[in-house]
């Protein structure tokens, strides 16, 4: 297998991705499609997850192969996202073989982005078609389109003292390699915390200041209201609105019960740039989709997962744009 860099999941051989994006609403969906079938794994460690397809990826479980992920806004109601994926998959012969017909492999989690553009409009099944066929018909490997598309486009990060001083995010990706190893991340970070750079710890994007020139700590908040009143109407209580939601990608030949450890390992990354992060309000969810085409320990998978996916959540706060009346880190 060659060496040459990859910049994009969409340069893996054998995945396939794009976004549905509706702006005007503040809401999308992306869609990560692998026609032949992945190794799946999946981690959820958030309080309030909204999810589908995540019970079958337990190694226990029979199915052996993922055909497709989709991250969609939408809260809840983004999971008929993930319909309009598996018709689409459908209509082009994708799926498990069940005699009559081919079942396609979909599992899916969503961001609560309801409060940015439009509350009552959220991805459909035709959106999660629309996504499905845009992935299918990118053959030349064109890079994966970040900031304020798909899933992140009505992300938002930095909740703890309300939505005037809350701050956009996005969604984010980067790939890493060692040798022919290759570990792709894409994320939509929605998260309660603030992202940090994991490596200096300086913020990037969270709570604004009162004058919105600067980053305050959620944690530090978060820690304060152990001085507040039980009943404190004041206090802050941005409730289950709150997730960030990745996919790993990777080119190893995994067992589903080694991808599961993959995605357990690679929730680090959320711990390291995200502060506060696994949150009773947060959804916090991790797939993983291996493609099975290199011999690797399971370890270093997991191990350039992690610094894959830290870097993608950065990205997300990186590469997003203000928008919604909401500041971003390119603002500061």
């Amino acid at each position: 297998m060659s060496q040459q860099r990859i910049s994009s999941i969409t340069q893996i051989p054998g995945i396939f991705a794009a976004h549905s994006t509706n702006a005007e609403a503040g809401t999308g969906c992306t869609v990560i499609v692998c026609p032949a079938g992945a190794t799946g794994g999946v981690d959820v460690r958030g309080g309030a997850p909204a999810t589908r397809e995540t019970d079958l990826l337990r190694p226990e479980e029979t199915v052996q192969t993922l055909n497709a992920v989709v991250l969609s806004g939408g809260s809840a109601f983004g999971l008929a996202a993930a319909c309009g994926v598996a018709e689409e998959l459908e209509r082009h012969d994708i799926g498990l073989d069940v005699g009559v017909t081919k079942v396609p492999i979909v599992s899916s989690a969503c961001v609560f982005d309801l409060a940015c553009g439009n509350a009552h409009v959220r991805p459909t099944a035709a959106d999660g078609a629309a996504a499905t066929a845009a992935a299918l018909s990118n053959t030349n490997g064109t890079p994966l389109a970040r900031g304020n598309v798909g899933a992140g486009t009505g992300c938002t990060v930095g909740k703890m003292a309300g939505p005037a001083r809350t701050m956009k995010s996005g969604l984010g990706e980067d790939v890493e390699q060692a040798g022919d190893l290759v570990c792709g991340a894409v994320s939509a970070v929605n998260a309660c915390g603030d992202v940090v750079d994991p490596q200096t710890l300086a913020p990037i994007a969270g709570v604004l200041s009162e004058d919105g020139t600067s980053i305050q700590s959620t944690t530090d908040m978060l820690i304060g209201l152990a001085a507040r009143p039980p009943l404190d109407a004041q206090a802050p209580t941005p409730e289950r609105t709150n997730t960030t939601i990745s996919c790993i990608v990777t080119n190893a030949r995994l067992t589903k019960a080694q991808a599961n450890k993959v995605a357990q390992m690679s929730a680090d990354a959320y711990a390291h740039a995200i502060r506060p992060t696994h949150t009773t309000n947060d959804g916090d969810t991790i797939f993983v989709m291996a493609t099975g085409q290199v011999d690797a320990m399971p370890d270093v998978v997991g191990a350039l997962a992690t610094r894959a996916l830290e870097r993608a959540i950065v990205d997300a706060a990186l590469s997003a744009t203000g928008a919604y009346g909401l500041k971003a880190a390119c603002d500061l």
